[in-house]
């Protein structure tokens, strides 16, 4: 298996962008390694997204047009460069214009507004998938290859099974619809005009509370304060802590946040301790040990 690392991914760029017609990337800045590299080429002033295989390429095709639908329904969304995902080796590689500088960091409370609108639109027009949470763990196990814990694994792909079949059941509070499917404050960009929602690639048709839940655990696990988190419940109008289906989807999203850091454990010290932790900690059931973003 070919490891998707910051060198191979740049390898990628240089290919996607010859085809896009973009200059060589030779200042090209990496922002972020993870389900996508994230490159930052400078100038001019795009932004690419070099997707880890062929597994992500629909998600990729998706992804540009969703930010074409909600750019038409209104919503600040980030804007795609170019239509097209360029395929090299398998790579899905999405161009999209750079925002200017934020004005401040993103909070939650920026983050409720955008899904209050996101969860008031119709039906898409093209078809959605629903948001299956833990579709990717068996992937992200795979990736991480012999540099975690068999019994890790094992214990991680027990659990998603036992939870598939829980999340079948839930009976949800609000209305079934449109969702972001990640909705963090760091896909928030807060510029001059206001915020403005990122990373649209698990825009979903599923349950409203997905998009709920990531705060609450974000609160739980990961350290934003009562008071911010309390702000974003009050600007969006619902706790999601309060619906009995809480406990399920909360477990089932930290099962996916555990696996997801497994793909980065080979060779990154960092990231093997911290899936490590977090595996610890969910079979403890220790609920307020806290993890940290990667």
């Amino acid at each position: 298996m070919t490891v998707f690392d910051a060198h191979r991914a740049a390898a990628l760029l240089t290919r996607a962008c010859a085809a896009a017609g973009l200059p060589e990337p030779s200042g090209a800045e990496l922002l972020a390694l993870a389900e996508n590299a994230v490159f930052d080429l400078g100038s001019p002033a795009v932004v690419a997204k070099v997707g880890r295989g062929p597994e992500v390429v629909g998600r990729a095709r998706r992804e540009l047009e969703v930010a074409d639908w909600l750019d038409s329904r209104g919503l600040p969304v980030v804007r795609p460069w170019a239509p097209t995902a360029y395929e090299v080796d398998g790579h899905p590689v999405t161009f999209w214009h750079r925002l200017a500088p934020a004005v401040r960091p993103a909070r939650p409370a920026d983050l409720a507004p955008l899904l209050r609108a996101l969860h008031a639109l119709p039906a898409a027009p093209f078809d959605l998938p629903a948001r299956d949470l833990l579709a990717p763990v068996d992937r992200w196990l795979a990736t991480a290859a012999t540099a975690v814990d068999p019994e890790d694994v094992a214990f991680l792909r027990a659990r998603r099974a036992d939870q598939q079949a829980a999340l079948a059941e839930l009976v949800p509070a609000l209305p079934p619809g449109v969702i972001h499917g990640d909705a963090l404050p760091r896909n928030v960009h807060v510029g001059a005009d206001g915020p403005v929602l990122l990373d649209l690639e698990t825009v979903s048709a599923d349950l409203r509370e997905h998009d709920l839940v990531v705060l609450a655990l974000s609160h739980d696990r990961y350290g934003v304060p009562a008071e911010e988190y309390l702000a974003f419940t009050e600007a969006y109008g619902l706790d999601v802590r309060d619906w009995p289906g809480f406990a399920v989807l909360r477990g089932a999203r930290e099962t996916a946040s555990a696996s997801w850091v497994a793909q980065q454990a080979a060779g990154n010290p960092a990231a093997l301790a911290e899936f490590t932790r977090r595996v610890a900690s969910l079979r403890e059931g220790a609920a307020e040990v806290r993890w940290h973003s990667f």
